[in-house]
């Protein structure tokens, strides 16, 4: 592992202006330079880069982060090779033991992460040495070559492949890692055997666990993914997701399908802006992740019964988080073919035909409800309402939500207020772009909140009393002693050092809420003075704030039991200062 202190220097070192400039030219804004965004397609320039903060935000599709980030997002580096590329370019040497971990390390200590890549190092060649394995992926119409790209391997046929790779096949990590089993009598063997092996990475490129493929049709499960550890939570990853961003940026839609294969098998033909999910239900996390990339989103399904169940839970799941920028779409495969088999039957042009034709969300949703509906009596258009209702109460976009009532309407001849008045769903607000820019705009309303940003910015100005401000369990002081433990010790520290300390300290929410908050906070103001007005405000309503408790506590207690003192103090406390006579 790279030493978290060398990744802080690091980023106090490198200008991000610099990095990002090279591949996204940027122009000066103010004290800002802004870019059309990287990220998603767009006309006018929503991406900001600020040279005070160290961070960059996109105001159209959210995406945010520092220097290393935007190496890992745009660049497609994995973490590693964007900490080593960023230390080459500002002089700095990767420290030795973190490039190469000695095999003595490795036995005492075994990380999951290095554990799943010495794994995936076996299967690849595993992969190499069958013939029966690179039958199979040959007949799939799979080439060396994206076989390479994906990182393909094999796990042999017998039970214990895995000893031979590790010298302690009975280190826990193995287990944790999801690589070993353990039966009933304690004895270990391979999780995997007999299988086409895909590795599967995070956003950083590292592998987090496995899916594997059975070569022998006999073989049950047909897929087997590995199983939740501290690294891989499937319903929040997408198989393919870090392969294929450059791909999807550049056409500007991300295509959902079903299994694995499916990516590998487009990919193949050249459709490289595939993902997948794993064995679950796409889920509104997966949405979130995808519309961080594109604001178009194909979902790919097989035209069976199935196929049209998973389209649908996929839709339900999505539409909390739509907002009105993101297109969802449908399409539908013939029933006897997945992509993988339509693409190798048909062509790359014929799949993208198809997918040009995918119907919108609105569509699909009209479909759905009118299929088994054709709304020819009362009762009928009873039960489409009742379908509808609990819909249309998911939907937080307010034009799309507005234009399904509209449509809603006229196919059951009502006009809009009857409508609303039997749907008893309440309208998404609208907002002009103007009150939108001053909410979005505005300080953060808590003073500790204000007074946190502006130690992010300027920790050079924290100081070891403010510690005092950070007495209580809830989330502002738990982060306001995170910021202070950095800025004490690293006062010289830029906003992007410090948030990359609190990243693996801080829940992601709060950090996202930081981040939102950073983004717009005024940072030409006078630091020194607006610091000390905070800690000022802070200290006065820690004094209030105790002097309440205390009174409470006084007055919570039998009067009897009050010893002079107390009861001479619960006297001044409640006393009115006296109004100066008037003249």
């Amino acid at each position: 592992m790279i030493p978290e202190s060398f990744i802080q220097e690091l980023l106090n070192r490198v200008d991000v202006i610099d990095v990002i400039d090279k591949s996204v030219p940027l122009k000066k804004a103010g004290s800002n330079y802004v870019a059309c965004c990287p990220f998603h397609q767009e006309k006018s320039p929503s991406f900001t880069v600020s040279p005070s903060k160290q961070f960059y935000h996109c105001f159209g599709c959210g995406a945010h982060g520092s220097v290393l980030s935007f190496l890992i997002e745009y660049q497609g580096m994995s973490f590693v090779d964007a900490v080593e590329d960023l230390a080459k370019s500002v002089g700095l040497t990767v420290p030795q033991d973190s490039q190469k971990i000695s095999p003595e390390v490795k036995e005492k200590n075994l990380a999951l992460g290095e554990a799943l890549e010495l794994a995936s190092q076996y299967y690849q060649s595993a992969l190499k040495k069958s013939e029966r394995a690179i039958e199979y992926l040959k007949k799939r119409g799979l080439t060396g070559q994206i076989a390479k790209t994906f990182q393909l391997g094999y796990a042999p046929e017998g039970w214990q492949n895995l000893e031979s790779v590790f010298k302690k096949y009975d280190d826990e990590a193995l287990n944790i890692a999801g690589l070993v089993l353990k039966n009933d009598q304690g004895k270990r063997y391979d999780r995997f055997r007999d299988r086409i092996m895909f590795p599967i990475h995070n956003m950083k490129g590292e592998i987090i666990g496995f899916g594997g493929r059975v070569i022998n049709p006999e073989d049950t499960p047909k897929y087997y993914n590995s199983p939740e550890t501290p690294l891989f939570q499937k319903s929040q990853e997408l198989y393919g997701l870090f392969a294929a961003r450059r791909a999807i940026r550049e056409k500007g839609c991300v295509l959902v399908v079903e299994g694995y294969m499916d990516v590998v098998g487009l990919a193949q033909f050249g459709v490289m802006h595939a993902v997948a999910t794993l064995g679950t239900a796409t889920s509104a996390f997966h949405i979130k992740k995808l519309m961080r990339q594109t604001d178009t989103i194909i979902f790919c399904f097989d035209g069976d019964n199935a196929g049209k169940a998973a389209a649908w839970r996929a839709m339900i799941n999505a539409l909390p988080s739509l907002n009105d920028k993101v297109v969802l779409k449908f399409l539908f495969l013939p029933e006897e073919h997945d992509p993988d088999s339509f693409i190798r039957l048909h062509s790359k042009e014929a799949f993208e035909s198809m997918m040009q034709d995918a119907m919108p969300l609105s569509q699909y949703l009209m479909q759905h409800l009118t299929e088994k509906n054709h709304l020819a009596t009362q009762e009928d258009k009873v039960k489409f309402l009742n379908e509808a209702e609990p819909i249309l109460k998911e939907i937080t976009a307010p034009k799309l939500s507005l234009l399904l009532r509209k449509r809603f309407a006229e196919l059951l001849h009502l006009n809009d207020k009857e409508i609303d008045q039997l749907l008893h769903v309440a309208q998404p607000q609208f907002q002009s772009n103007k009150a939108q820019f001053k909410t979005k705009g505005k300080l953060p309303s808590s003073v500790k909140r204000q007074f946190i940003l502006l130690l992010i910015l300027k920790p050079k100005l924290a100081i070891s009393e403010d510690l005092v401000l950070a007495q209580t369990e809830s989330f502002e002081d738990d982060l306001l002693k995170k910021v202070l433990e950095i800025a004490l010790n690293q006062p010289e520290s830029k906003p992007s050092s410090i948030l990359h300390g609190l990243r693996s300290q801080v829940d992601n929410m709060v950090m996202d809420l930081v981040n939102e908050e950073l983004t717009h906070f005024d940072d030409q103001i006078h630091f020194e003075s607006e610091i000390e007005g905070a800690r000022k405000t802070l200290l006065e309503q820690g004094k209030a704030s105790k002097t309440k408790a205390h009174f409470s506590a006084l007055k919570d207690k039998p009067l009897s039991s009050l010893t002079n003192e107390e009861k001479e103090h619960l006297k001044t406390l409640t006393q009115r200062p006296k109004t100066p006579p008037k003249t």
